[in-house]
């Protein structure tokens, strides 16, 4: 059966809750991250009886006006989903995988197979907290090993504390000092670092040196990004550390799109920016965050970046059900090599034909993202189909 056939007839919303392993606390910049939060699901049926279900965000009213479209005119399985229907970009691919009888990641392209190592976004200044009485750098490695335990083998560190939460030069020092500690207690782990753009490049060429011997898989965000200071970055590192990536464009620096667009959140011009920097060695990694910009724009941005000789990494940070997407973008579409894990789950989503061992996210075989709700976990609920709340 064709996505023509299938006419929508109702999308559901359902709340539920986001649930950390522990207290997140602050990156350079804010925080605390807390413990909990929310989740926004959409379940959408089909006059056929097929069902999908995603993150989608968006207000109730800007959804009514998708009741009685054909999945065929808001959704190409080449290409994704239509600008204009946006708000809908993950539960509509669940639900075309859900029709096709093909997982998200297959029908994306299955360049890269069904699994891909994932590192922890969650390590971070936990030495800091509480405010009150601060646990030192054994809080973070107690982090690290409840991560660990949990499936995930690499770690990226959040650095950045003499940027607002220390001194300047005491800040400089901490992070260094738990890039050190972390490195001593998980030897065969790779270690990514997140400054979150809270040094200046002096700065940060003093943190590094210190650490150049940690073998640091990538730096991501150390400052606002200029040509002249990822130039000078570039030459750093390819005299100390050679091996080591570049990250960035994660954050949009205030230039803001506003959805429902083709890049999401982010703007075209920004992009070409970034095409250009990969494409003069400047930065090895983009990192655009997969909710904001939407699995839709991730494929029509992939092959640029691949072309400029860019991996792609979707951020996942804050939450868990993005890392899956994540995951399925950059096994579809290939071009990346690892992803963000967001430690956690969300109550009443069903993730369990995902394995997490050894830092290998193994994807399932099932139509669609292999997902399911549990109705009875549920705090708020609304039905566009009937226009009921309770």
């Amino acid at each position: 059966m064709t996505l023509d056939e299938h006419k929508i007839t109702r999308i559901e919303s359902f709340t539920f809750r986001r649930e950390f392993p522990r207290y997140m606390g602050n990156n350079a910049k804010v925080g605390p991250h807390g413990k909990t939060g929310i989740e926004k699901i959409r379940r959408i049926h089909s006059n056929q009886g097929a069902i999908g279900i995603g993150r989608s965000a968006a207000p109730d009213e800007s959804i009514y006006c998708f009741i009685g479209c054909s999945v065929g005119d808001l959704f190409d399985p080449a290409i994704g989903t239509v600008v204009e229907a946006g708000f809908l970009d993950a539960p509509l691919h669940d639900l075309a995988g859900q029709i096709l009888e093909q997982p998200v990641w297959k029908m994306v392209g299955a360049r890269a197979g069904n699994s891909i190592e994932v590192y922890t976004g969650g390590i971070y200044f936990d030495d800091l907290d509480p405010q009150d009485s601060p646990r030192g750098i054994d809080a973070v490695l107690e982090a690290c090993q409840q991560d660990f335990d949990a499936g995930h083998a690499h770690f990226k560190l959040k650095i950045g504390r003499g940027f607002k939460f220390m001194e300047t030069a005491r800040g400089d020092q901490r992070d260094i000092d738990v890039t050190r500690a972390v490195r001593d207690a998980f030897p065969n782990s790779k270690i990514l670092i997140d400054a979150n753009d809270g040094y200046t490049l002096e700065r940060f060429r003093n943190y590094f040196e210190a650490v150049s011997d940690c073998e640091i898989y990538w730096v991501e965000e150390p400052f606002l990004e200029t040509v002249y200071d990822l130039k000078a970055l570039r030459a750093f590192l390819k005299d100390i550390s050679p091996q080591t990536l570049i990250a960035d464009f994660e954050n949009r620096n205030g230039r803001n799109e506003k959805p429902p667009s083709p890049f999401g959140r982010w703007r075209a011009d920004h992009l070409e920016e970034l095409y250009k920097l990969g494409g003069d060695g400047l930065i090895d990694v983009a990192l655009m965050d997969v909710g904001s910009m939407g699995l839709t724009a991730w494929r029509k941005v992939m092959p640029l970046l691949e072309a400029n000789g860019i991996k792609g990494s979707p951020h996942a940070w804050d939450a868990p059900l993005k890392t899956i997407y994540a995951a399925q973008v950059n096994c579809g579409l290939g071009n990346g090599e690892i992803v963000e894990g967001v430690p956690g789950l969300v109550q009443g989503v069903d993730t369990s034909a995902y394995t997490l061992k050894n830092g290998i996210l193994t994807l399932p075989n099932l139509p669609g993202f292999g997902m399911s709700i549990d109705e009875s976990q549920v705090l708020e609920y609304s039905d566009t189909h009937s226009r009921i709340k309770r």
